[in-house]
């Protein structure tokens, strides 16, 4: 899948909560929250992308894990800077050899 299409949302709000086992109004919070932000349809429906999934899928082992929303918006955060630097990393190394 390339890296756009894993980004695009495509699932509906109500096929996302399926698929993470989630209450709709969970994944409305988790939005308002800033910790998923999916796309929207030109009729103002949110969208899912595979990348979605896969945070809220995150979200929902922290909270099993016993973690706040705050708690999930920092982890969250630090793992996406340190998504960002390995990939700088690897990308400097690349330009070195």
């Amino acid at each position: 899948m390339s890296q756009d299409a894993h980004h695009r949302g495509v699932f509906a709000i109500s096929v996302a909560a399926d698929m993470v086992a989630m209450q709709i109004q969970n994944l409305r919070v988790y939005e308002r929250r800033g910790l998923v932000d999916p796309d929207r349809s030109s009729g103002g429906n949110r969208l899912y992308s595979p990348a979605d999934i896969e945070v809220l899928h995150r979200i929902r082992d922290l909270l099993a894990e016993g973690l706040n929303l705050a708690g999930i918006s920092k982890v969250l955060e630090l793992e996406r800077s340190v998504a960002r630097l390995r990939d700088e990393n690897a990308r400097l190394r690349g330009a070195l050899q």
